[in-house]
């Protein structure tokens, strides 16, 4: 008992440095991080997000340090780069139409949790849909009534397909959940899919019925076409992966893998028509679901440092990419 308590002591003594030192650092990283929020330079800001409903719009998710950083913005489309309003609701994805909106947001504390809902058109939540892990894709209906979301049930990157799951849903914007395209029939080739590696992501929306996603498996991915009435996925072509269909319903905005090294891609432009693809710009990795601005222009989000970009390119890839509103992700056009 003797040669016990100074040992004890010692415990103590280690276990006091130990707690004072971590409430130092998180001290130290507060401390920071409001020296940070305080120096970081503020974007312009413009009046009332709900008075740019009626007019061209773009809902995007802003990355500006600061406090309005992970805020959803909105600015006219005549004006991009310029002020831009702030909602109440905060979204690390968020898609929207001319009505309401979709926001897939984290809830940070000791376990970070994740929700979708669906705002109305002045921003406030109206619906809470399904969501079984971390928030990756997300979109609506061009009619705003339905919803898809993909979220990662295991993993954490699109780098190898088959080291993940996912599960993409889409439901109706009252909450009512259509389906899970991972039970959906996969066709590929003619043949029925049912391995276990099978995955579904990235949806873009045709009508109330059809629909565009990336299916994979095996170690590949594709294009495929899907039925919501008919729950089936039948693939079109080989190497798609987070597709977007373009106003007019004749192309496909999509990241190609290629020979690409692991988790990197690029963006490219599927003719559903003609089968041609076009490369739109091959220097560029970027790890989104591209917008079409018009069915002239796509446009897509890539990281810088700590903030990130929204980028604009000719969809002929006869242009080189240009900066469409900096500081921003996760756009969606509303006309």
């Amino acid at each position: 008992m003797t040669n016990l308590k100074p040992r004890l002591y010692t415990l103590g003594a280690v276990l006091i440095i130990a707690v004072l030192g971590a409430t130092g650092y998180v001290w130290n990283v507060r401390q920071d991080q409001a020296e940070s929020l305080a120096n970081a330079p503020q974007v312009a800001t413009a009046g009332d997000p709900a008075a740019l409903r009626g007019q061209p719009h773009v809902v995007f998710r802003n990355t500006a340090a600061g406090e309005s950083y992970g805020k959803v913005a909105v600015v006219p489309l005549a004006d991009p780069d310029g002020p831009r309003a702030f909602t109440p609701a905060s979204c690390e994805r968020v898609y929207a139409t001319a009505d309401d909106a979709v926001c897939l947001s984290a809830e940070r504390g000791l376990v970070t949790s994740y929700k979708a809902r669906v705002l109305d058109s002045t921003w406030q939540p109206t619906q809470e849909l399904s969501l079984t892990g971390i928030p990756s894709r997300t979109r609506l209906s061009r009619d705003g009534t339905l919803a898809a979301t993909t979220t990662f049930v295991f993993g954490d990157s699109y780098a190898n397909p088959g080291q993940f799951s996912t599960r993409t849903l889409v439901t109706r914007v009252d909450g009512e959940e259509i389906g899970d395209l991972e039970k959906f029939k996969l066709v590929v080739d003619g043949k029925t899919i049912t391995a276990s590696d099978k995955n579904m992501w990235g949806v873009t929306f045709a009508d109330d019925d059809k629909f565009y996603v990336t299916a994979a498996s095996g170690g590949k991915t594709w294009l495929a076409e899907g039925s919501l009435s008919k729950r089936t996925v039948t693939t079109i072509r080989t190497d798609v992966e987070c597709p977007s269909l373009s106003p007019d319903g004749t192309r496909i905005a999509f990241k190609k893998h290629g020979d690409l090294p692991a988790g990197q891609w690029r963006l490219a432009v599927y003719d559903l028509r003609t089968g041609k693809e076009t490369v739109l710009d091959p220097t560029n990795n970027l790890d989104d679901q591209a917008e079409w601005l018009d069915n002239e222009t796509v446009i897509y989000g890539l990281p810088r440092d700590s903030s990130s970009d929204v980028w604009q390119v000719p969809a002929d890839g006869s242009g080189s990419p240009q900066v469409f509103i900096p500081d921003a992700w996760s756009p969606a056009v509303v006309r």
